[in-house]
Protein backbone atom coordinates (compact mmCIF):
# COMPACT_ATOMS: atom_id res chain seq x y z
CA UNK A 1 0.00 0.00 0.00
CA UNK A 2 1.27 3.40 -0.70
CA UNK A 3 1.94 5.82 1.83
CA UNK A 4 0.00 9.60 1.57
CA UNK A 5 2.22 12.29 2.54
CA UNK A 6 0.93 13.57 5.58
CA UNK A 7 -0.29 16.68 6.49
CA UNK A 8 0.46 19.67 9.03
CA UNK A 9 -2.27 21.30 10.94
CA UNK A 10 -1.62 24.71 11.98
CA UNK A 11 -2.99 27.00 14.77
CA UNK A 12 -1.17 30.33 14.08
CA UNK A 13 -1.30 32.89 17.21
CA UNK A 14 0.72 35.47 18.24
CA UNK A 15 2.36 33.84 20.75
CA UNK A 16 1.83 30.52 20.47
CA UNK A 17 1.57 28.23 17.29
CA UNK A 18 -0.51 24.70 17.72
CA UNK A 19 0.80 21.89 15.40
CA UNK A 20 -1.03 18.80 14.19
CA UNK A 21 0.19 16.16 12.13
CA UNK A 22 -1.79 13.65 10.39
CA UNK A 23 -1.17 9.96 9.76
CA UNK A 24 0.31 8.44 6.44
CA UNK A 25 -2.78 7.48 5.68
CA UNK A 26 -4.60 11.20 6.36
CA UNK A 27 -7.51 9.16 7.98
CA UNK A 28 -6.49 11.05 11.76
CA UNK A 29 -5.10 13.93 13.38
CA UNK A 30 -2.63 13.62 16.45
CA UNK A 31 -1.42 17.19 18.21
CA UNK A 32 2.46 17.38 17.92
CA UNK A 33 3.62 20.35 19.85
CA UNK A 34 2.61 23.97 20.61
CA UNK A 35 5.59 26.05 19.45
CA UNK A 36 6.29 28.98 21.70
CA UNK A 37 7.71 32.27 19.63
CA UNK A 38 6.56 35.55 20.93
CA UNK A 39 5.59 37.10 17.79
CA UNK A 40 8.85 36.24 16.13
CA UNK A 41 7.60 33.96 12.91
CA UNK A 42 11.34 33.04 12.38
CA UNK A 43 11.16 30.71 15.23
CA UNK A 44 8.07 28.97 14.04
CA UNK A 45 9.94 28.77 10.93
CA UNK A 46 12.96 27.11 12.02
CA UNK A 47 10.60 24.52 14.10
CA UNK A 48 8.60 23.66 10.87
CA UNK A 49 11.44 22.82 8.80
CA UNK A 50 12.61 20.54 11.29
CA UNK A 51 9.43 19.20 11.23
CA UNK A 52 9.29 18.43 7.54
CA UNK A 53 12.62 16.92 8.27
CA UNK A 54 11.66 14.29 10.26
CA UNK A 55 8.25 13.91 8.53
CA UNK A 56 7.02 13.74 4.75
CA UNK A 57 4.56 16.82 4.82
CA UNK A 58 2.81 17.84 1.76
CA UNK A 59 0.25 20.33 2.46
CA UNK A 60 -0.04 22.82 5.50
CA UNK A 61 -3.45 23.41 7.00
CA UNK A 62 -3.85 26.58 8.43
CA UNK A 63 -6.46 27.92 10.65
CA UNK A 64 -8.57 31.34 9.44
CA UNK A 65 -9.41 33.08 12.56
CA UNK A 66 -12.40 34.29 10.67
CA UNK A 67 -15.04 36.52 13.06
CA UNK A 68 -17.85 34.58 14.11
CA UNK A 69 -20.04 36.55 11.58
CA UNK A 70 -17.69 35.45 9.19
CA UNK A 71 -16.04 38.57 8.42
CA UNK A 72 -12.49 39.20 7.69
CA UNK A 73 -10.92 40.39 11.25
CA UNK A 74 -7.11 41.90 11.88
CA UNK A 75 -6.13 38.58 12.98
CA UNK A 76 -6.62 36.94 9.27
CA UNK A 77 -4.73 40.03 7.83
CA UNK A 78 -2.36 38.63 9.94
CA UNK A 79 -2.64 34.95 9.67
CA UNK A 80 -2.53 35.90 6.25
CA UNK A 81 0.99 37.67 6.18
CA UNK A 82 2.23 34.48 7.93
CA UNK A 83 1.30 32.29 4.59
CA UNK A 84 3.30 34.51 2.84
CA UNK A 85 6.58 33.54 4.72
CA UNK A 86 5.19 29.97 5.05
CA UNK A 87 5.17 30.54 0.87
CA UNK A 88 8.20 31.89 0.24
CA UNK A 89 10.03 29.59 2.39
CA UNK A 90 8.12 26.44 1.68
CA UNK A 91 7.30 26.80 -1.89
CA UNK A 92 6.86 22.99 -2.54
CA UNK A 93 4.32 22.54 0.29
CA UNK A 94 0.66 23.15 -0.45
CA UNK A 95 -1.23 25.58 1.72
CA UNK A 96 -4.99 25.20 2.80
CA UNK A 97 -6.89 27.24 4.36
CA UNK A 98 -9.69 26.31 6.85
CA UNK A 99 -12.13 28.46 8.60
CA UNK A 100 -11.40 27.75 12.46
CA UNK A 101 -14.38 30.17 14.27
CA UNK A 102 -15.18 28.27 17.68
CA UNK A 103 -12.34 25.73 17.59
CA UNK A 104 -10.46 27.50 20.26
CA UNK A 105 -14.03 27.33 22.16
CA UNK A 106 -13.74 23.33 21.55
CA UNK A 107 -10.60 22.64 22.87
CA UNK A 108 -11.37 24.53 25.91
CA UNK A 109 -14.43 22.17 26.03
CA UNK A 110 -12.38 19.26 25.51
CA UNK A 111 -9.59 20.25 28.27
CA UNK A 112 -12.57 20.87 30.59
CA UNK A 113 -14.27 17.17 30.10
CA UNK A 114 -10.44 15.89 30.62
CA UNK A 115 -10.27 17.82 33.57
CA UNK A 116 -7.11 19.23 32.33
CA UNK A 117 -4.96 21.56 35.12
CA UNK A 118 -5.86 24.93 34.47
CA UNK A 119 -2.23 25.96 34.65
CA UNK A 120 -1.49 22.81 31.94
CA UNK A 121 -4.20 24.36 29.58
CA UNK A 122 -2.51 27.58 28.19
CA UNK A 123 0.66 24.99 26.87
CA UNK A 124 -2.26 22.27 25.22
CA UNK A 125 -5.04 24.70 23.57
CA UNK A 126 -3.30 25.62 21.05
CA UNK A 127 -2.14 22.23 19.77
CA UNK A 128 -5.81 20.72 20.22
CA UNK A 129 -7.42 23.27 18.45
CA UNK A 130 -4.83 22.49 15.75
CA UNK A 131 -5.80 19.11 15.71
CA UNK A 132 -9.41 20.12 15.31
CA UNK A 133 -8.42 22.37 12.17
CA UNK A 134 -6.59 19.28 10.76
CA UNK A 135 -9.51 17.08 11.52
CA UNK A 136 -12.20 19.40 9.83
CA UNK A 137 -9.60 19.71 6.21
CA UNK A 138 -9.52 15.55 6.76
CA UNK A 139 -12.97 15.02 6.86
CA UNK A 140 -13.87 17.69 4.02
CA UNK A 141 -11.88 15.34 2.02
Amino acid sequence: MKINMRKLGIDYGDSRVGIAISDALNITAQGLETIHHNGNDKIVLKRLEEILNEYEIDTFVIGMPFNLNGNSSERVEITKKFINKLKCKFNKIKIEEIDERLTTVAAHKTMNLLDINKNKKKNIVDTISAVYILEMYINKK
